[in-house]
């Protein structure tokens, strides 16, 4: 979002000023070169003239010194900074005119003057956006040239106004020097204008996966109601229409049916609030538990086991486990009269499911779009499966039946192929079934 691009983007502006070891490391250079060369000058020029001619000009280089000293204690950024730059080029380039042994301290001088009035130069200026009068580069540029020609005509001066390599040289050397530095300071700002575009483009992209994330968990969890309270409750609908229609007596044992559908609806909802938990998820072999999830929605189905049970994950299971339950109850609700036959398969490195009944079945691609009315269940359940890197199908048929069928990868375990038989619901699981596999 942007606001949140904007504080990361605040945090890597303000990131230079939290850590400034760096730029100090480079002042420190400048300023124990500036001392160096200016002592060697200062011997070089004190034994090579007469004391008369050393008193002015050991004059003008200590009111250079000082103010080089001042210079260097003003905090970057205070107004003075400039101003008392502006009084050091002027003493330097006088001295240096005058004594032309100075003229060394000029490279030292020329990156301290960088610094100096580009430092005072509003930050829209120093990216290159706005100036105003004569700030930004321009300053730095003039200041550069005042320099280099003041150091061009003191050893001009020096070789008896012969030699123009003199002259030359360091004007040539000025351009060359303002050219590079120009360019790397462009560089470096370039790479903080990626750097807080970067750290913009971080934040939103977080931002984004929170929103799929978020978004993710209310799929989630409207899946977990949708194959929980709502499957108990619509059976339950069910039940209760069927005991009114029937009136009497043999309306008691729907209203029983119903009633523990609602139980159980109520003990579902719970666990939702309690970590969504999956009811079921016991310690039982997975083809008892499938069953029963079964067995809560249709009357007897037949299971049928090929392969050797085996543990799976538990992320398999709860899928497994509720896309059973949901195709139960869409048995229940959907079908009419039917026999469901479920087949579990056991595989090597997966698990099939597949849920079978002889209703009236439908054509799957007259299904309707989820709706508040309903129609949720078969998009879930593809949800669950797909989600696990598995597969699933429909097959179905206007009164030829329907299969509901799901294959989860569980990593690779290894399996027999032996047959189980089938079992009812409540009986044995490795009794004999007779019902339908696809």
């Amino acid at each position: 979002m942007p606001t949140s691009a904007s504080s990361a983007a605040a945090g890597r502006a303000a990131s230079p000023a939290a850590s400034p070891a760096g730029p100090r490391r480079i002042e420190a250079v400048v300023h124990a070169s500036f001392a160096v060369l200016l002592v060697a000058a200062g011997v070089r020029y004190v034994m090579r003239h007469s004391p008369e001619e050393n008193v002015p000009v050991l004059a003008l280089s200590m009111t250079a010194s000082a103010l080089y000293a001042v210079l260097a204690l003003v905090p970057a950024g205070a107004g003075a900074r400039r101003a008392v730059g502006v009084a050091v080029l002027a003493a330097w380039s006088a001295l240096v005119v005058l004594a032309p042994s100075f003229a060394w301290c000029s490279l030292p001088l020329f990156f301290l003057f960088r610094a100096v009035f580009s430092s005072a130069v509003p930050a829209a200026a120093a990216d290159g956006r706005a100036g105003h009068g004569f700030s930004g580069g321009r300053a730095v540029r003039a200041a550069t040239a005042v320099l280099a020609l003041a150091t061009a005509v003191g050893l001009f001066k020096l070789s008896g106004y012969t030699d123009l390599a003199m002259l030359l040289g360091p004007l040539a050397a000025g351009v060359l020097l303002t050219l590079v530095s120009e360019r790397i300071e462009e560089d470096a700002r370039q790479q903080a204008r990626l750097e807080q575009t970067l750290s913009g483009t971080r934040a939103e992209l977080a931002e984004s996966q929170r929103r799929a994330g978020a978004a993710e968990e209310r799929t989630r969890v409207s899946r977990e109601i949708h194959d929980t309270v709502t499957q108990g409750l619509a059976s339950s609908l069910l039940l209760l229409e069927a005991a009114q229609r029937s009136g009497g007596g043999p309306g008691r044992e729907e209203v029983r049916d119903a009633a523990a559908l609602l139980r159980e609806s109520i003990a579902d909802t719970r666990a939702l609030v309690h970590d969504l938990a999956a009811p079921g998820l016991d310690a039982s072999p997975l083809p008892e538990a499938l069953l029963r999830a079964a067995a809560r929605y249709v009357e007897e189905p037949r299971l049928h086991v090929s392969g050797v049970p085996r543990e799976v994950p538990a992320e398999v299971r709860h899928a497994l486990l509720r896309v059973v339950a949901s195709a139960a109850a869409n048995v229940r609700r959907h079908a009419g009269p039917a026999e469901v036959t479920l087949s579990v398969a056991f595989l090597p490195d997966a698990v099939t499911v597949d849920v079978h009944d002889s209703g009236r079945g439908f054509d799957p691609a007259a299904v309707a779009e989820p709706s508040a009315s309903g129609g949720y269940g078969l998009r879930a359940m593809r949800q669950r499966i797909e989600q696990l890197g598995g597969a699933f199908s429909v097959e179905s048929a206007p009164g030829e039946g329907t299969i509901v069928a799901a294959e989860v990868p569980t990593g690779g375990h290894d399996g027999d192929t032996a047959d189980g038989g089938g079992a009812r619901a409540g009986g044995d699981p490795t009794a004999s079934g007779g019902g339908p596999a696809s």
